[in-house]
């Protein structure tokens, strides 16, 4: 794999240093604040992590190079199917996500169980909370949306969804259940930023050299089926 970044911010620098770990070296660094090296070309896999504006410019760039992408950057879900077009017109492969922490992932997928039993017993009230640093610019976050749609498909109701922006926290997401007896909470904590990253490393050796549109639950979903 010969992947380069889009973006060389804190989570930019994170993936060269972990890709580096690995015996990775990161073929070129594109950012207009703190520079640029190398030659986007010369890569495999670009890896995004800018932010929301810039990931569709960034997408036909990659169409037109013939590159595959991962996609770390959130909050332009709602030109998703602008970016599938793109991709499929240009016949390469992208994995976009949510969210990168595998923890996450199978976080979704105990949200959907919980909320299959939950749903069946009107006494327990849905909700979601979130909170993260005070430089992320969505709100709520993509994760946050992503959970809400789980749970809603089971309730099919509104559930109320709140966020916090402040400090330096790294991420936190809870889906409760509450009652006038109990409640029952799923919790993850981001302790730092390194299993979005891992998650992203994971992604950018598996979409290299394949086409197509995929969420990264898709190769979560493909491990836990390789175990079954």
């Amino acid at each position: 794999m010969k992947p380069a970044l889009l973006g060389y911010g804190k989570m930019g620098h994170l993936v060269e240093q972990a890709a580096q770990r690995d015996g990775i070296e990161v073929i070129a660094v594109q950012d207009p604040v703190a520079g640029s090296r190398g030659t986007l070309g010369d890569a495999d896999v670009w890896i995004d992590f800018t932010e929301p504006g810039a990931v569709i410019e960034n997408i036909k760039a990659a169409a037109a190079a013939r590159v595959a992408m991962v996609v770390g950057t959130t909050g332009w879900y709602g030109r998703l199917e602008e970016a599938r077009g793109l991709v499929e017109a240009g016949s390469i492969g992208l994995v976009y996500g949510s969210n990168f922490s595998i923890g996450v992932n199978l976080m979704f997928k105990i949200t959907k169980y919980a909320a299959e039993l939950f749903s069946r017993f009107p006494s327990h009230d849905p909700f979601i909370e979130e909170a993260h640093h005070k430089f992320k610019k969505d709100a709520p976050s993509g994760t946050a949306v992503f959970l809400k749609r789980i749970v809603e498909s089971e309730y099919n109701r509104e559930v109320p969804t709140s966020s916090t922006r402040a400090g330096y926290i790294p991420g936190k997401h809870v889906v409760g259940f509450d009652s006038e007896a109990d409640t029952l909470a799923i919790a993850h904590t981001a302790r730092s930023r390194a299993g979005f990253v891992e998650g992203a490393l994971l992604a950018a050796r598996w979409i290299a050299g394949r086409k197509g549109f995929y969420d990264f639950s898709e190769i979560i979903e493909e491990r836990l089926r390789s175990k079954s």
